[in-house]
C-alpha cells in the first residue's frame, strides 16, 4: 500500500504529541480521527476523551493543548477549533497535494504487495457440471469469484483460484444416455454447435424423453417418486452410473469424449469472461477420496449404515438431519466429493482460509460440509468459509437448465456485445475508429456492463437481471465509469501533444490555492486504500463498485465546473492535470479488482 496516506500521518502525529504533553504511549491505529461535520470547520476530528485522565484537564483544554501542540511540532495543519471535547484539524494544502502527487505516481497506490509468506487464501468459484454450458448463474459465481481473489491479493495476501468440476454423477450419465439413445453420433465438429452447448441439448432432451414416460403415471394417480421408480429411462441412466464407478471401459470412453468436447467450451466461455484458475479439480478424482474418508467414519463408527447398504451420517444431535453419503448401491453423492476435495487440497496446500463461492441455496450443505469434516478430524474443519451470495433471476423467475429456460453466457456475451455496438454507433460515437476497434470497444463496453451490474449489489443480495439497464452509459453501470477513464486519457493524451505540465513540474511556491471541488476530489482518492482494506475483510466487491461510481461522480462535477488544458494558470492546470491522472490511475486499479477492462477511447 501506498506509504502516504493522510489519516496514517495524521494519527502518528497526534500519537507524538499525546506523549510529549501527557507521556502515554498509543498505537497509532487507536486514535479515534473522523471526518469532520459539515456545520463546523475542518477536515478531520479528533476525539480528546479517551486522554483526559492522563492531561487531568477538561475536554476543551485538552482539545486546545493537542492542537496547539500539532500546530507547533508538525505542519500537518494550518489550523484548529475546539468545540467541547472534539478537536476540529484543519490540514494544510500541501498535505493534499502531497496526497495527490503519491496517488497519481504510485503505481501500486491502495494496494498492499504480496509477501512471500503472506497468509495463503484459496478461492473457489465457478463448479460447473459438465451436462450444460454455464449460464447467468454461473455468470455471477464467477465474476464473484475472481474478484474476491483479486481483493484479497490487493490487500497482500497469497491467493490460489481453483475450480471443482463436477464432471461425474448421475446429472452426467443423463446427457450420456440421451447422447447414446438420441444422438445419432452428432459431435461439435459434424453439428456445428459448441461442445458444451451440444452436450447441454441432450440434458434437457433427456429430460424431455423423462417427463414424457413419468406424466401418464402421475396423471394415472402416482406420486412423482413411484413414477420415477418406474421410469424405464431412469432406471438405465442409474445403471449407467453404476456401470462407470466400476469402470466399464464402453461407458467410461463415451464419458471421456463427452467431457472433452465440454471442456473446450467452457474453456472458450472462461476466456471470454476473463476470469482463470490456477489449480482445477476433477470430482471424478475426488470422489474417492471421500469415499475412503466415508468408509473410515464408517469403520470408526461416526457414520451409520441403513439395512438397504446406504451410508449416512446423523447430525440429529448436532442441530442438523440425516444426510446420506452413500447410497444403497455404493454410488457417491455431491457431499462424498465434497470431503474428498477439502482433504486432497489442504494436502496440496498450506492453506490459511478455505473460501467457497457459492450460493445461498447451498448455506445448509456447507454448514453439513464443516461439521463432517470436523467429526472426521480434520483441523480445518472448522474454519472453512462459505461465501454465500444471492441467486440472479429473471423477469419471468427463476433459472430452470432441465428445461432449457436459462440465459446462455454465450449467448448473454454475444448480445450485450452487439448491444453496445449498436448503442454507440447510433450515438454516432467512435466515427474516428476503424470496424475492428469498435467492435473490440463494443466487447469491453458490454463485458464491463454485465460485470459492474452483477456485482455493484451486496454478493448476498438476489437480483433481478436487466441488461438494458446495465449498458446504460449514465448513472451506477460500468460504461459511465468506463467513459469517465477514456475521457481523462484523451485529455492525457492532448497534454502530451501540448507538452502541458503537471505537479511534478511545479516548486512549492507555484503551488496553487486548491478550491473545493479540488480539495473533495483528492479526499475521494484518499479514501482508495482504505475501501480496498474493507473490501478484503468483507470480501465484497460491491465495496469497490460503488466507491468507485462515487469518484467518478466526483470528477464529473469536478471536470463540468473547471476548465483543464484550457485554463491559462499554469500552476493550477499542472494541478488539474493531475488530478485527472490520480483519479484515472484509481479508477482503472479499482475497476481491475472487479475484473473489468478501461478502455483507452470510447
Amino acid at each position: 500500500m501506498s506509504q502516504y496516506n493522510i489519516e496514517t500521518r495524521l494519527q502518528s502525529a497526534i500519537t507524538k504529541v499525546l506523549n510529549s504533553l501527557y507521556g502515554i504511549e498509543v498505537a497509532p491505529e487507536t486514535v479515534t480521527i473522523q471526518t469532520t461535520k459539515k456545520e463546523f470547520e475542518g477536515h478531520y476530528t479528533l476525539v480528546v476523551f479517551p486522554y483526559l485522565k492522563a492531561s487531568k484537564k477538561s475536554p476543551e483544554m485538552t482539545a486546545a493543548e493537542v492542537g496547539e501542540a500539532l500546530l507547533a511540532q508538525t505542519d500537518l495543519i494550518s489550523r484548529f477549533n475546539v468545540v467541547k471535547g472534539f478537536l476540529n484539524l484543519v490540514l494544510s494544502q500541501h498535505v493534499f497535494i502531497d496526497l495527490l502527487r503519491s496517488a497519481a505516481t504510485d503505481e501500486n497506490y491502495g494496494i498492499t504487495p504480496v509477501s512471500g509468506d503472506a497468509p495463503l487464501y484459496m478461492v473457489e468459484y465457478s463448479s460447473p457440471n459438465t451436462n450444460k454450458p454455464l449460464h447467468l448463474g454461473h455468470v455471477r459465481n464467477n465474476f464473484l469469484g475472481y474478484s474476491v481473489a483479486q481483493i484479497l491479493k490487493a490487500n497482500g495476501k497469497r491467493v490460489v483460484k481453483t475450480n471443482i468440476v463436477n464432471d461425474r454423477g448421475i446429472h452426467i450419465c443423463k446427457s450420456m444416455l440421451a447422447w447414446k439413445k438420441w444422438g445419432d453420433n452428432a459431435t461439435p465438429q459434424s453439428t456445428g454447435i459448441k461442445g458444451d452447448h451440444l452436450v447441454g441439448n441432450f440434458y434437457v432432451l433427456w429430460n424431455t424423453k423423462f417427463a414424457e414416460e413419468t406424466k401418464p403415471l402421475i396423471d394415472g394417480g402416482m406420486t412423482k417418486e413411484e413414477a420415477e421408480a418406474q421410469s424405464a429411462i431412469m432406471a438405465e441412466t442409474r445403471q449407467m452410473l453404476k456401470d462407470w464407478e466400476e469402470g466399464k471401459p464402453e461407458v467410461i470412453e463415451m464419458w471421456k469424449m463427452m467431457n472433452e468436447w465440454v471442456y473446450e467450451g467452457f474453456g472458450e466461455t472462461y476466456k471470454r469472461m476473463g476470469v482463470d484458475f490456477d489449480k482445477i479439480y476433477y470430482e471424478s478424482d475426488t470422489y474417492l477420496v471421500g469415499k475412503e474418508e466415508v468408509l473410515r467414519g464408517l469403520r470408526e463408527g461416526l457414520f451409520v449404515q441403513d439395512p438397504d447398504g446406504s451410508v449416512w451420517a446423523d447430525l440429529t444431535n448436532d442441530g442438523y438431519d440425516r444426510k446420506v453419503l452413500l447410497r444403497s448401491d455404493g454410488t457417491s453423492v455431491y457431499m462424498t466429493q465434497d470431503v474428498g476435495t477439502a482433504k486432497m487440497r489442504y494436502q496440496d496446500y498450506t492453506i490459511d482460509q478455505m473460501i467457497y463461492v457459492v450460493g445461498n441455496e447451498q448455506n445448509y450443505h456447507f454448514e453439513v460440509l464443516s461439521k463432517l469434516l470436523d467429526k472426521l478430524g480434520f483441523e480445518f474443519g472448522k474454519t472453512l468459509k462459505h461465501f454465500s451470495y444471492g441467486m440472479v433471476e429473471l423477469p419471468e423467475g427463476k433459472l430452470k437448465s432441465r428445461e432449457g429456460k436459462v440465459v446462455d453466457a454465450d449467448n448473454l456475451m454475444d448480445d450485450m456485445a452487439e448491444q453496445a455496438y449498436l448503442i454507440s454507433k447510433n450515438a454516432g460515437k467512435g466515427t474516428d475508429m476503424s470496424e475492428g476497434e469498435s467492435r473490440e470497444v463494443a466487447r469491453i463496453v458490454s463485458l464491463g456492463a454485465l460485470k459492474y451490474f452483477l456485482l455493484k449489489v451486496d454478493p448476498k443480495r438476489s437480483l433481478l437481471f436487466n441488461p438494458e439497464e446495465s449498458i446504460d452509459f449514465n448513472g451506477n453501470t460500468g460504461p459511465f465509469i468506463q467513459y469517465t477513464y477514456a475521457r481523462i486519457r484523451s485529455i492525457q493524451r492532448r497534454a502530451e501533444v501540448e507538452g502541458a505540465r503537471d505537479l511534478s513540474a511545479l516548486t512549492g511556491a507555484e503551488l496553487p490555492v486548491l478550491s473545493e471541488k479540488e480539495l473533495m476530489l483528492i479526499r475521494r482518492i484518499n479514501e482508495f486504500p482504505a475501501v480496498v482494506a474493507a473490501a478484503g475483510a468483507d470480501l465484497s466487491p460491491a465495496l469497490i463498485a460503488n466507491y468507485t461510481y462515487e469518484l467518478v461522480k466526483e470528477y464529473n462535477q469536478f471536470y463540468h465546473d473547471r476548465s483543464i488544458l484550457n485554463e491559462p494558470d499554469i500552476a493550477k492546470r499542472a494541478l488539474r492535470l493531475t488530478l485527472s491522472s490520480a483519479t484515472a490511475k484509481v479508477i482503472k486499479t479499482a475497476m481491475s479488482l472487479l475484473g473489468i477492462e478501461v478502455p483507452e477511447r470510447m
